[in-house]
């Protein structure tokens, strides 16, 4: 998986390192010249920890740094990793587009920085920073931030400007050499690749892509040098250039630049050359389209990373484009070199480059649709959140999850219009509130709160809108532990609730009013309010994930009474309706809630296999607070014999209970903050410092909190290791367990 932050443990491994993928996104297309400037940038991040490539759109200053860092991956044991900051509109979002693409969720009410500062501590990594010019402050001060905190982080930006950060080291991208051509070439064949300016030689790369025969010669060298020459061998440009072949000569495609240069004057006079010239090139390229391409480019220009097609036709179909005619506009736009295209587990999906992005928007202003445009962008998206909001209680969940992912950065773009634009206020709570799923469900608890705070202080108005998003709001909150912000938040739910007649904003005020008590160790008040929200479900014909979750919370709330008869009815009711509606996310949680009880019961064997199947399901979701629950968990089932003879594994059991720490911190207060919820943690603790030294007891914990998220997964579903958290170690140290709290059956 590109860009995986838990691809490999942190641990510097002790032999040579392998290559390994996904780090940085893979090349896909033949990387040509720039050897001087990779050499020059190889040596600044040698000597600087801040180096920032700067220049022009489309002159490639992404591409090379990309390059650059596969290069000096190797001088960094913990990585080069890619932050695109390009799709994030908002400065405050930028920490969470880093943790998000370091897979560091952000699960936590705390800033971003204090996660990144935490979690990269000791590491020594490259972090790719590209696309900064819009957001030019906001990425200078984060970088000042990390470099102070963080003595083995060293940064790659890239941005049409300094970000003017302390220690910062500028190197600047000219556009590719356009000449001279070989004195002499050949009278016949083609003239050798390696004498070939870099502008003429890239040109000739593309150009084979659309037209497998083509060949730089001594009768059109100097035709082709001519055409970047014109075109002042930006690559972009020269790449857009050779796309035109499909339909042009080399010849045609220049005589077409006068007109060109002439369509598009007038610009500011103090503008930098540089960027006179690629506005220019790119409206060459606005110019070849035909006049419903032009318009589609400019309507595509709404879209803030990748789409499909079908959000394609429903955005920008109508006025003056047919809906049929958008997959043959969109396939030559693709053509054109205009519009990216990309492979997905759903099918092809579709790009544009930000700066061809940034040029389409200008024209959609220009023509005065562009407030249309973007309401119906905001429409559809509205519905992806609707639409995934039901499909989430079914058997097509993992689906969602990963839909509502690709659609993430357009999402956010929704919201933010909908919070930029006046009388749009309630859409975003609404479409915050809907996403419940996604921020709880898909490991996002941070910036779910994000956006559902800006849009709660922006409209009181007491609508069903704004009752969801209070729900949510402290919903989320209780997650975080943070029920110092949950409790204000679902009161208010609930007086709107009963002021408007709003039965089911009722039920969920109420329900999560549950989840506080629970959390908050009053487990009889927990069950009373669950008590109540079922009862508030089952009289509107609510059914979905958060009744199942109700179910089994009102089960734990019986747990923590010492009543397991009542709790594992409960477990029981909840899970007949997941398997029979193929839900697996809460499902994950019923599993978890069944293991404690077979635990208390003394079924340790089948409490181990549920646990395990939840931080299975838990991971395929990344829901953290699943993955750990479910990991301090089979931290105390280890303590136990797993069969006649066989003692408990203390060792082991202290790993995971180091794993778990390291995920809590993620989260947010371990264990909620709750007595209860830490009951498991503490029996295990207590059992393994009975029976380990003093040394022993803090080594294991402290290899288990090396473990990254994905190894400490694995060492959890069983794939063993050392108390090292490496190879094979010496055999489980064990002692007589110590007595469990037991509740007591009620019979």
């Amino acid at each position: 998986m590109a860009g995986d932050w838990t691809a490999q443990p942190w641990e510097p491994s002790a032999g040579p390192r392998e290559p390994e993928p996904g780090r940085l996104p893979a090349e896909v297309t033949g990387f040509v010249g720039r050897q001087r400037e990779l050499a020059e940038l190889r040596d600044l991040l040698a000597v600087a920890r801040l180096v920032t490539v700067t220049g022009p759109g489309g002159v490639g200053k992404s591409r090379l740094a990309l390059r650059a860092a596969a290069h000096a991956g190797d001088a960094f044991p913990d990585g080069a990793w890619l932050v695109d900051a390009a799709p994030v509109q908002d400065p405050l979002l930028l920490g969470h587009a880093v943790l998000e693409s370091l897979r560091l969720t952000d699960g936590t009410a705390r800033p971003p920085l204090d996660i990144l500062t935490e979690r990269l501590a000791g590491r020594r990594l490259l972090l790719v920073l590209d696309g900064c010019e819009h957001l030019v402050e906001a990425c200078a001060e984060l970088a000042d931030a990390l470099l102070r905190a963080l003595p083995g982080l060293r940064l790659l930006a890239t941005s049409r400007t300094a970000l003017r950060a302390s220690g910062e080291y500028l190197l600047t991208l000219a556009p590719l050499p356009v000449g001279p051509l070989p004195t002499a070439p050949g009278p016949d064949g083609p003239v050798a690749a390696d004498a070939l300016p870099d502008a003429v030689r890239l040109f000739a790369e593309r150009a084979r892509a659309v037209l497998p025969s083509f060949e730089v010669t001594a009768a059109n060298a100097e035709a082709v040098a001519l055409l970047c020459r014109r075109l002042d061998g930006i690559p972009l440009a020269v790449e857009l250039a050779a796309g035109r072949l499909r339909a042009l000569s080399v010849e045609q495609i220049t005589a077409r630049l006068d007109d060109r240069f002439r369509l598009l004057t007038g610009g500011s006079r103090t503008a930098l050359p540089r960027h006179q010239t690629l506005r220019t090139t790119i409206g060459w390229s606005h110019e070849l389209c035909t006049v419903q391409e032009r318009l589609l480019w400019a309507r595509l220009s709404v879209f803030a990373g990748s789409f499909d097609l079908e959000a394609a036709d429903y955005v920008c179909a109508g006025e003056g484009i047919e809906p049929e005619d958008v997959l043959d506009l969109l396939d030559e736009l693709v053509a054109k070199s205009v519009v990216l295209r990309e492979d997905s587990a759903f099918g092809v999906r579709f790009r544009l480059l930000d700066t061809l992005r940034e040029y389409g928007g200008q024209w959609l202003r220009a023509t005065g649709g562009e407030q249309r445009l973007l309401r119906r962008h905001r429409d559809w998206y509205l519905g992806v959140a609707t639409w995934g909001e039901v499909e989430w209680f079914g058997p097509r969940q993992a689906e969602t999850a990963e839909r509502t992912e690709l659609a993430h950065t357009n999402l956010r773009a929704a919201l933010e219009f909908c919070l930029a634009e006046p009388g749009e206020e309630q859409i975003a709570l609404l479409l915050a509130g809907t996403l419940w799923f996604y921020w709880v469900g898909c490991g996002h608890l941070g910036e779910g709160r994000h956006w559902l705070d800006r849009a709660l202080a922006l409209d009181r108005e007491p609508t069903e809108a704004r009752a969801k998003a209070l729900w949510v709001t402290g919903y989320m909150a209780t997650l975080q532990g943070d029920l110092a912000a949950a409790r204000p938040a679902l009161e208010e739910c609930r007086r709107q609730a009963l002021d408007t007649g709003d039965d089911r904003a009722l039920a969920y005020a109420v329900h999560r009013q549950g989840c506080v008590a629970l959390i908050g160790d009053d487990p009889e008040r927990a069950t009373e309010l669950f008590e109540e929200a079922l009862w508030h479900y089952r009289t509107i014909g609510e059914l979905n994930s958060n009744v199942v979750m109700a179910m089994l919370e009102l089960g734990l709330a019986y747990l923590f009474r010492s009543d397991l008869d009542s709790g594992e009815l409960w477990f029981g009711q909840a899970r007949e309706l997941c398997e029979e509606h193929g839900e697996q996310w809460a499902y994950a949680y019923v599993l978890y809630a069944t293991a404690y009880s077979h635990w208390l019961d003394g079924a340790v064997q089948p409490a181990r296999e549920l646990a395990r199947e939840c931080v299975r399901l838990n991971h395929l979701f990344h829901d953290l607070l699943g993955i750990v629950l479910g990991i301090d968990l089979l931290a105390l089932l280890e303590t136990e014999p797993s069969g006649p003879g066989e003692p408990g594994d203390l060792r082991e059991a202290r790993v995971l209970q180091g794993a778990a720490h390291r995920i809590w911190r993620t989260v947010g207060k371990p264990f909620l903050g709750s007595r209860s919820f830490f009951g498991t943690h503490q029996a295990c603790a207590e059992r393994a410092r009975a029976g380990l030294t003093e040394e022993e007891y803090e080594q294991c914990y402290e290899a288990g909190a090396r473990l990254d998220l994905d190894a400490a997964v694995s060492r959890a579903l069983g794939a063993g290791g050392s108390a090292d958290g490496s190879e094979p170690g010496p055999g489980p140290r064990s002692v007589p367990p110590a007595p469990a709290p037991s509740p007591v059956r009620n019979s």
